[in-house]
């Protein structure tokens, strides 16, 4: 068995945890409220910008030529998706050129590059691709849920597509070549997907911050 496919099923707990989330499954049947989704797309807007930078410098760090081109290709895939968010932001006014970074994102971003600097490229590709893989399982799950059209529609159209499912895979396999089976590899995996549990959690009690 691959080591990312290892580490998902072993983690897959979490990504439940995320999928039953009032976040979540507002996205799912259309019913979050559009100020959870307007701070979410912000916070959101600052996450994928480490990412990509998180992507740079794990890109700058690979061992080999194919790896930096396969790398630095991916980050580009994070270009786009800001493209999407920057479109949300138009529509429903949400600021993200000054994002002031909630807890959780601050959190989540000062590990991902935090890993990346200290570690080889493997170890930040750990880091990196429980986001990506948790995103494609979330749209794959809630596309089965959701109502035709609602206006979270096309947020789980992006991530339920087979051109974003192709991406998760991607980074995996490229985590897969870099990576070794240690407890490091393992406990950077499961904080990542503690990270995005807190993540949405953070975007829901934004707005409902009595609501466990």
């Amino acid at each position: 068995m691959a080591l990312s496919t290892d580490l998902w099923q072993t983690n897959h707990d979490l990504a439940l945890d995320i999928l039953n989330q009032s976040f979540v499954q507002g996205l799912a049947d259309g019913r979050l409220s559009r100020q959870c989704f307007a701070y979410y797309v912000g916070q959101d807007v600052f996450f994928l910008k480490a990412f990509a930078r998180a992507y740079s410098i794990a890109g700058a760090k690979a061992p080999d030529w194919d790896g930096f081109c396969s790398l630095h290709a991916l980050a580009g895939g994070v270009l786009e998706e800001l493209q999407l968010h920057e479109k949300y932001a138009a529509e429903w006014g949400v600021d993200v050129i000054d994002v002031e970074p909630g807890v959780a994102t601050r959190r989540y971003t000062d590990f991902l590059l935090a890993t990346a600097w200290a570690y080889e490229t493997g170890t930040a590709l750990t880091a990196m691709s429980p986001c990506m893989r948790l995103y494609a399982y979330l749209g794959q799950q809630l596309e089965q849920l959701s109502p035709p059209e609602h206006q979270y529609i096309d947020w789980i159209r992006t991530y339920s597509s087979r051109d974003f499912g192709e991406l998760a895979h991607q980074l995996e396999q490229l985590a897969d070549r870099y990576a070794s089976d240690t407890p490091l590899v393992r406990t950077t995996y499961r904080y990542a997907m503690e990270c995005e549990r807190d993540f949405f959690q953070a975007a829901y009690d934004s707005v409902n911050p009595d609501i466990a």
